[in-house]
């Protein structure tokens, strides 16, 4: 892994996608790049020319050369307060030990920005919600799902709250995704210092086959040296997990985004948004 990209809004989410992706900079000895991304909407002004017949060719050309004035008064307001913003992540970032980093400021739609950063990145950090998360606690942000959806990369999807990651949760089930989340693990040597436990949870399955999997699993990274503490548990996997998580005081989980079939890549699997909603622990997601 060597290189983070951080999205910014300056909530109050913000503060811990500074945290995290600080964590995982320097267990990865990553260079840290943070966006943040002027909403183009909030200077744009209404325009008035088709109120010109109503209200008189003069008084439409006093407000619009009035308009004009407020748009640009937005316009220094918002480079204000990307700037202010972006200097708080900086000095999180330097509180945190970090000092590779850059940060950039684009005017335009995140998810549109988003992919001329993500190429080169190894890592996608976001909260789980932004600017109006006071407003829909139960909801995740509206960016969150369309840059989940959209990218290839492994999505970091922080939580309000952090705390340091000492025990790790991998919700494994086999599957393609699975493995890639075992090798995440196989080629990030700092997580052999952390107590990392292995979950299959079972419903339409045997116990005998979801036994195989996690042996399976258990080889690959006993094998390179972690020590697993392993679970197979039966019922809906969203409960099971969450459950888990709480008996187990885990700090970080690593789960899937899309459930196994073509119409389910389409979107976020359902499981994966009950846990983004509920959990109050960053999950790093693999597609």
């Amino acid at each position: 892994m060597k290189n983070i990209l951080l999205c910014t809004d300056g909530s109050d989410f913000a503060e811990n996608v500074y945290r995290y992706g600080a964590w995982f900079a320097l267990r990865f000895n990553a260079q840290i790049h943070v966006l943040f991304v002027t909403d183009i909407r909030s200077q744009k002004v209404v325009s008035t020319g088709n109120l010109s017949g109503s209200i008189g060719l003069g008084a439409s050309e006093k407000l619009l050369n009035e308009l004009v004035n407020l748009e640009h008064e937005k316009a220094k307001l918002n480079n204000q307060r990307a700037r202010l913003i972006l200097q708080n992540a900086a000095a999180t970032l330097r509180e945190e030990g970090v000092e590779g980093f850059n940060v950039k400021n684009k005017t335009g739609f995140l998810v549109d920005c988003f992919h001329e950063f993500e190429e080169n990145s190894d890592l996608i950090v976001l909260g789980k919600r932004g600017e109006a998360a006071d407003f829909a606690s139960g909801h995740l942000g509206s960016n969150v799902e369309r840059i989940v959806r959209s990218t290839k990369k492994p999505c970091l999807v922080t939580p309000r709250e952090y705390k340091p990651i000492e025990r790790v949760l991998v919700a494994y089930d086999g599957s393609l995704t699975g493995k890639k989340k075992l090798q995440f693990l196989i080629n990030s040597s700092c997580f052999q210092q952390l107590e990392i436990h292995l979950l299959k949870v079972i419903k339409n399955e045997t116990y005998s086959r979801a036994q195989s999997r996690v042996n399976e699993a258990r080889q690959i990274l006993e094998s390179a040296g972690f020590n697993i503490i392993y679970s197979i548990r039966e019922g809906e996997a969203e409960e099971v997990i969450k459950k888990y998580i709480n008996e187990q005081n885990i700090d970080l989980l690593l789960m899937g985004a899309y459930g196994h079939s073509r119409i389910r890549n389409l979107v976020i699997g359902s499981t994966t948004v009950q846990i983004l909603r509920s959990s109050n622990i960053p999950v790093l997601l693999f597609r």
